[in-house]
């Protein structure tokens, strides 16, 4: 179903809006300028070429329509035993000279930051939108992951058949930049050609692993903010096969290298805890009252599957899921701290994938994979480790803890002004919504158009999780991007008006 678009009065609200914006990034210290030396470094930076050469491998790149810092470009192929997954990961470490003023910088900035008006990038865009990026036709160093994977999808590092897999430094370049709704498009035409043809059918297999692990991708709706000519707004949809499909390439390379650096003993992982008992038995409940209850003798994951999409009963336990894995952190091992070495996490696992997994895949655009990268590069051809790496791994987490920190705290901001900027001109009228969640005497609600969710005191328990509703907007304010609902119709009698 196409995303519902609703667009502002740029006249009116355009303005506020924008200015509301700028005082968030003010406030924030975010610049989208580089200091004149990090640029000068940038500039002149090079990644030496490497040894190995396949350019003859026909690469593609698959992004959003608009992007230019292209991280990954793919390849898959057919063997007589499965699959080989060709996964081409830009060279950044090629261009960052450690303790250089770009590393310096990176390492402030930590990952690259996507606001309505527009991005902050982790490294200049000469590097993140040019000379590292993958684009169509160029020579490109990168870090190839070869993955073979079995007839069932599994590769060698999960118990499969394949041969070994392996990461290696080599020349790349990449045939074209595919897009999803493009691709999407092609696939379903039955006019795919090249990797493209082969992404549905390896990425069903990699599903099925994750199904068999245990693993649930939870497959919310996405809330974009878009700006045009016209304004800003919000688009709320799911996501396409495409980009689920191509999601499992970056998921399985990264559990290769989780279970590079466990097997090594150094690294660092992205782990996640999986929720307690009481957590679960919570979740139960609720889904429970929601009228969707968790049948006994069935996985977390397949009943998220079975879930009946497109219901306000879904919405509600999709978000009552979301809670349940939270504490998403970086532990790095095999590092001396205190003049102990730091032992691999007990619990190396990502609760959410069911597997150990580090991030590798998106180095123009995330600190951590530049260190992830190199280790797994050198682990992989049974080389010492760079010493720069080993020196700064101990660092990388908190980095990382703080940037993610700031950029959800500017993502949730910038969403809250953009929101009250599309009903700043409506306060006083009444909008039906899904309610999410109730507790406390306040109630979190979707509203469908304009793509709203946001917070209803609802002081009477009239707002009940997992009905239809209506409220009414009271009151609005784009410059901290408050949005005062209250309920104006019970639930009850709004469903029956559905």
């Amino acid at each position: 179903m196409p995303a519902r678009r609703t667009h502002l009065a740029p006249e009116t609200t355009h303005g506020a809006l924008a200015a509301s914006l700028t005082a968030l990034r003010e406030k924030n210290d975010v610049a989208d300028n580089f200091p004149p030396e990090v640029t000068a470094e940038a500039e002149h930076a090079a990644a030496p070429t490497p040894p190995l050469d396949l350019r003859e491998v026909d690469f593609v790149t698959l992004d959003p329509l608009e992007s230019r810092d292209l991280d990954q470009a793919f390849h898959i192929e057919r063997t007589a035993d499965g699959f080989v997954l060709r996964y081409a990961i830009a060279d950044v470490p090629g261009f960052v000279v450690p303790g250089g003023a770009l590393d310096a910088e990176a390492r402030r900035r930590g990952q690259t930051l996507y606001l309505p008006d527009g991005s902050v990038p982790l490294h200049p865009r000469e590097l993140s939108e040019g000379r590292a990026s993958l684009l169509p036709d160029e020579d490109r160093s990168a870090f190839v992951w070869t993955i073979p994977v079995d007839a069932d999808g599994a590769a060698a590092f999960e118990g499969g058949s394949a041969a070994a897999a392996r990461v290696e430094r080599a020349l790349v370049r990449s045939r074209a930049k595919l897009d999803y709704v493009g691709a999407q498009r092609r696939i379903d035409a039955g006019e795919a050609s090249g990797p493209l043809a082969l992404l549905g059918e390896f990425a069903a297999l990699r599903i099925a692993q994750e199904e068999r692990r245990g693993g649930a991708s939870l497959n919310m709706a996405d809330e974009e903010i878009v700006r045009d000519d016209t304004g800003y707004r919000i688009e709320r949809r799911f996501p396409l096969p495409v980009e689920e499909w191509n999601s499992q390439l970056s998921l399985l390379t990264g559990m290769f290298a989780g279970s590079l650096m466990l097997d090594a003993g150094i690294g660092i992982l992205r782990t996640m805890s999986a929720p307690d008992a009481k957590s679960l038995a919570e979740f139960r409940e609720r889904v429970a009252v929601l009228g969707v209850p968790w049948r006994e003798g069935i996985s977390y994951g397949e009943y998220l599957r079975e879930l009946p999409r497109g219901t306000p009963q879904a919405a509600a336990v999709l978000h009552a899921a979301s809670s349940l894995f939270r504490g998403a952190d970086y532990a790095a091992f095999g590092v001396s701290r205190d003049g102990e070495i730091v032992p691999a996490p007990a619990q190396p696992e990502q609760a959410a994938i069911a597997a150990p997994y580090a991030h590798v895949t998106a180095p123009l655009r995330r600190l951590v994979d530049r260190w992830g990268l190199v280790i797994c590069e050198a682990l992989s051809a049974g080389e010492p480790v760079p010493e720069w790496a080993l020196a700064s791994l101990a660092e990388v987490p908190s980095l990382m803890r703080s940037s993610s920190g700031l950029a959800s705290r500017l993502g949730s901001a910038a969403l809250d002004r953009v929101e009250a900027a599309l009903v700043r001109d409506r306060v006083g009228e009444t909008f039906r919504v899904v309610v999410i969640e109730s507790q406390g005497g306040s109630a979190r609600v979707q509203i469908t158009d304009p793509p709203i969710t946001t917070r209803c005191p609802d002081p009477d328990g009239v707002l009940a999780a997992g009905t239809v509703a209506t409220v009414r907007v009271t009151q609005v304010d784009v410059a901290t991007g408050s949005v005062e609902l209250e309920p104006a119709m019970p639930a009850a009698a709004a469903s029956q008006q559905v």
